[in-house]
């Protein structure tokens, strides 16, 4: 199922997309049956994450388009904000 980033604009106004950000680091962790993506982008302090049922190749280096909205995960007690992705796409 393709989604255009328009229409999930639409649905939350707390959403972002962004277009051709440079990604500094992919980690890729199992996490029970799913695998956990952690990205980290030229510019950002912030990880972005996403989790899919399989593993990609390596986005390092690679320019991306991505649709995603602020949240927090405590880490040790302590409140971190993190970007939940809801679409990837390389540019």
């Amino acid at each position: 199922m393709k989604t255009d980033p328009e229409s999930l604009l639409k649905k939350n106004d707390a959403m972002v997309h962004s277009d051709a950000l440079k990604v500094k680091s992919h980690v890729q962790r199992n996490d029970e049956e799913w695998v956990q993506h952690t990205l980290m982008i030229e510019g950002y302090d912030v990880p972005f994450r996403f989790r899919r049922k399989g593993k990609y190749r390596t986005l390092r280096g690679a320019r991306v388009n991505l649709t995603y909205y602020p949240t927090e995960e405590n880490v040790a007690g302590i409140p971190m904000e993190i970007m939940k992705v809801v679409r990837v796409k390389r540019s």
